[in-house]
């Protein structure tokens, strides 16, 4: 049987396509192909690409969550009803109730698919900027690419530089890295703390699943900045980027499309 890396395969490779093709254009523009710049500017138009094309799935996660928010209500409600009924003729009657209720307001129980497609699309995104920064081709990203990759530095900076070795030989470099792994341990607390945690409706929820949710914005960012002791910088600048279009994106949907029934709603 397959291990997943290898039923992962084309999507890692088409992940590496852009990225060949996306370094190809900063050279459009003007940049000195394998420039620092040109390396850059690559990362962060493979993460408006990638970005964009999961647009859908996000308007979809939209809906989904605005359909479950319009439907709870009705659930709680069931739910209060059948309390501690356990017969097998008021089991299928609460669940025949629940289909419909879902069937009302549009809940589709393949709701979550949208987020398990996008999974496939991260693991890519990982494999490609973490082989280029170790110096492994990949796809279209050839040996001279990966070489180029490798040759181009900013501040003593490489794409392979991690932090601990880095802040050992070249402090300033070092500092750097710690900086861009602040940068996107803050984006992603902040992106959970004014953004997420305003549209979740914890009304009616155990207390621990309470707590688990104010502590989601501290666990994220904790999170973040254990990674970044072990990924190179390659993957430091993508998760600057990507968190930062992951900030932008959740402001809109808090500000214009907020779930019903959450503060952030009940703040309009």
């Amino acid at each position: 049987m397959p291990h997943l890396p290898d039923l992962l395969s084309p999507v890692v490779s088409a992940a590496a396509s852009v990225l060949a093709a996306t370094h190809t254009l900063a050279g459009v523009v003007g940049l000195a192909p394998g420039s620092p710049g040109a390396w850059l500017l690559a990362i962060a138009l493979l993460v408006v690409v990638v970005r964009v094309a999961m647009l859908p799935f996000v308007v979809h996660g939209v809906r989904s969550a605005h359909a479950r928010a319009r439907a709870t209500p009705q659930l709680r409600a069931l739910q209060q009803r059948y309390a501690g009924k356990r017969d097998l003729e008021s089991l299928q009657r609460m669940r025949l109730a629940q289909k419909q209720i879902h069937a009302e307001h549009g809940v589709s129980s393949w709701s979550v698919a949208p987020m398990l497609l996008q999974l496939p699309i991260v693991y890519a995104l990982y494999r490609v900027v973490s082989d280029l920064a170790a110096g492994q081709g990949v796809g279209a990203l050839d040996a001279g690419l990966v070489a180029s990759a490798g040759a181009a530095s900013v501040v003593g900076l490489h794409l392979t530089s991690r932090v601990a070795p880095t802040l050992a030989a070249h402090p300033t470099g070092g500092l750097v890295l710690v900086a861009l792994a602040l940068v996107a341990a803050g984006l992603t607390f902040a992106t959970q703390r004014l953004f997420v945690l305003p549209m979740a409706d914890l009304t009616g929820q155990p207390d621990t699943m309470v707590s688990v949710q104010r502590a989601m914005p501290w666990l994220s960012a904790g999170g973040v900045l254990v990674g970044a002791a072990f990924v190179p910088a390659g993957l430091l600048v993508y998760w600057v980027l990507t968190n930062a279009w992951t900030f932008a994106q959740q402001a809109v949907i808090w500000r214009f499309a907020p779930t019903p029934g959450s503060p952030a709603a009940l703040r309009r």
